[in-house]
């Protein structure tokens, strides 16, 4: 009998949850990723942070920076595996330019988004984004809980 295989359900692999509250999305692009045969293994278990990580743009080319993969003991015997290794993202020239040109721009910096799969491919969800002041955190902290707030009383409304 063959056993079952521990899949995840979800296609997301990782999110970068703290992006979304330290800055403003402008604009998202979709942008392949360039791994090695354990990280894709260890993408599949879901060993995958992208808290501290950041996109580099630099001789027109775009390097994942900071991303941390856990390698499995099983998959990465035979080699010496660097959690934190610089990973190239694959996009096309056109994105890159657009990219390039509005990080040139002051506040203006590309950090990604989430990993998730797409087919049997690893995609890295990249924004363009601008930072927020610390009243623009506060404004946003604001409206999600009054977001909740609204829905606890349309719930308990229903209800009765």
């Amino acid at each position: 009998m063959s056993q079952a295989k521990n899949k995840n359900t979800g296609s997301t692999i990782a999110l970068n949850k703290k992006a979304r509250f330290d800055y403003h999305i402008v604009e998202k692009f979709e942008a392949g990723l360039a791994l090695t045969g354990w990280e894709v293994k260890s993408l599949r278990a879901g060993k995958c942070q992208l808290v501290d990580s950041y996109v580099l743009l630099k001789d027109s080319e775009a390097w994942l920076l900071g991303a941390h993969i856990t390698p499995l003991k099983e998959a990465s015997t035979h080699v010496i595996a660097d959690p934190t290794r610089t990973r190239k993202l694959l996009l096309n020239r056109r994105e890159l330019n657009n990219l390039i040109g509005a990080v040139s721009q002051t506040g203006h910096t590309c950090v990604p988004l989430a990993l998730y799969w797409k087919g049997n491919k690893v995609k890295c969800e990249i924004a363009l984004v601008k930072g927020k002041k610390d009243f623009d955190k506060r404004e946003t902290e604001k409206e999600r809980d009054w977001n909740r707030q609204k829905q606890r009383v349309i719930r308990d409304h229903v209800k009765q």
